[in-house]
């Protein structure tokens, strides 16, 4: 099953998409454009890829969130296998992307990656899913591993 690939700054052209993957951060987004964002998209699920779903911003840490997109039709699903551990974070934001997303790659081989990459597939086969964390560019962010990997 391909991704799907209407992301803000790639609209999908035939509007919103009916199942697949879409990826979503929310740096910088206040609570409830972010939702709005999701809702236009398309999407009914979101899986949260943070290992810890905690955050300092308002209305993204888990029950927060979680109120929020239950107020809007959107479930909510955290993935902590998907999570990418602090020490492979800042080669994100530097210029060692490549090298982040390798070993984050080595990662998605542990039984918790397998296991929820496999409910993200399952999920992704009858819904839109928003595969979510705090990075807002997906280059820079192991959301990109994940939705290749989805997408392949």
């Amino acid at each position: 099953m391909p991704a799907a690939t209407n992301r803000p700054d790639h609209p999908h052209p035939e509007g919103p998409a009916r199942h697949g993957v879409v990826s979503i951060g929310y740096e910088g987004r206040e609570i409830d454009e972010f939702v709005r964002d999701l809702a236009a998209r398309g999407v009914t699920v979101l899986a949260d890829v943070r290992l810890n779903a905690v955050s300092r911003r308002r209305g993204f840490s888990k029950s927060a969130l979680k109120t929020a997109l239950d107020a809007n039709g959107i479930s909510y699903l955290h993935l902590r296998g998907l999570g990418n551990p602090r020490e492979n974070r800042s080669v994100f934001s530097g210029d060692q992307v490549e090298e982040g997303r390798v070993a984050f790659r080595a990662l998605l081989s542990s039984d918790d990656a397998r296991r929820d990459l496999d409910t993200l597939r399952s999920v992704a086969a009858e819904n839109v899913v928003a595969v979510f964390c705090f990075e807002r560019d997906e280059q820079r962010c192991h959301r990109k591993v994940i939705t290749d990997e989805v997408g392949s």
